[in-house]
């Protein structure tokens, strides 16, 4: 089918993909623009993948003052190249992390990745759940189903990665640093950040890559 150079501009403009790229997801979502972002998405992040074992060494730290000036962030994302560091596109990822720190709700990350939950900690809070659905007379057979997908739900509120992206909630933050890798072509790892409350104690939180 017949895929106009204006449509292809706009999913360009969209997505940050390669105009043959978006021209060849639209011929194969015959012209469809939401099957289209869909199919690059999904090739964007298999590439992403492979370049997670790349080293990222080089990057930025970003800072971010929400507005009423009582909550603070430091963030150091890391990518490749001091080339890459420079760009806009980069530059925009490291403020947009920075901001969702600060913004993001009902919990303040206390971890960048899961892999980061000590085992204690991770253990301690199943045990909580399998004694909540104890306690409301689920079957046995069920109760360790139950706390794990409870773990889950600790997951997306206390880490990063996991947290949904307060300007896209249909994202996770990781799935945001997955789509920049694949737009940047370099892999980009989100080392450590600190956030900063008036009056209250703040930790430093890294990540291992």
């Amino acid at each position: 089918m017949s895929i106009s150079a204006e449509i292809v501009r706009q999913l360009r403009e969209e997505t940050g993909a390669g105009m043959m790229d978006c021209k060849g997801a639209l011929v194969a979502a015959q012209g469809d623009m939401e099957k289209a972002r869909d199919l690059l998405r999904k090739k964007g992040l298999a590439a992403a993948q492979k370049r997670a074992s790349r080293t990222a060494s080089e990057g930025q730290i970003g800072a971010y003052i929400h507005p009423g000036a009582k909550v603070g962030v430091l963030v150091e994302v890391n990518c490749e190249t001091d080339f890459v560091a420079k760009t806009p596109e980069f530059q925009a990822l490291v403020k947009d992390v920075a901001m969702h720190i600060a913004a993001a709700s009902p919990a303040a990350a206390q971890y960048v990745s899961k892999d980061e939950v000590p085992a204690a900690v991770l253990e301690k809070e199943k045990e909580i759940y399998r004694a909540q659905a104890t306690a409301q007379g689920k079957p046995a057979n069920v109760v360790d189903r139950i706390a794990e997908g409870k773990v889950k739900e600790y997951y997306s509120t206390f880490c990063l990665l996991e947290q949904p992206f307060v300007k896209d909630p249909k994202l996770t933050v990781g799935q945001l640093v997955q789509e920049k890798i694949a737009v940047i072509k370099e892999n980009i790892v989100i080392r450590r950040f600190s956030r900063y409350r008036l009056g209250e104690e703040s930790g430093t939180k890294a990540a291992t890559e």
